[in-house]
């Protein structure tokens, strides 16, 4: 067993609204790095920036536009969480491994998963306003 504690960590020692601010600029700088490395976030930041004025202005209760845009913003968190996997492994190397290409084909399904949710709630929500056209 290690000798580490979570106390020597040096990225550890701020509390309050110091952390909380250190927080939200790692945040903000990794939605950024996202977006200028990432075609696949850019995609799906563009879909969500598209359909948010669409859900917005549906004829359906503010439950539902809620839920159509967090749909779609869930799949941005699914991307980013994708996006750190590939990155680790990468880290670690190039060189292909089994392993790692299971990493990898584990984060692209949950992506494809949580549009896959998206695209069905979307469906749910708008299929009965279409079916009244």
């Amino acid at each position: 067993m290690s000798n580490y504690h979570i106390d020597q960590n040096p990225h550890k020692g701020n509390k309050g609204l110091t952390r909380a601010w250190h927080a939200a600029k790692n945040s903000w700088c990794g939605v950024v790095y996202a977006f200028k490395e990432e075609s696949a976030f850019r995609q799906e930041l563009t879909l969500l920036i598209i359909c948010t004025p669409i859900a917005l202005f549906l004829n359906v209760s503010v439950l539902e536009k809620v839920a159509l845009i967090c749909s779609i913003m869930m799949v941005l968190v699914v991307e980013l969480l994708n996006s750190s996997v590939e990155a680790a492994i990468d880290r670690i190397s190039f060189e292909h491994h089994d392993l790692s290409k299971r990493a990898k084909d584990f984060g692209s399904a949950a992506v494809m998963l949580a549009l896959l949710v998206a695209v069905l709630i979307w469906i749910a929500v708008c299929g009965p306003l279409v079916a009244k056209l």
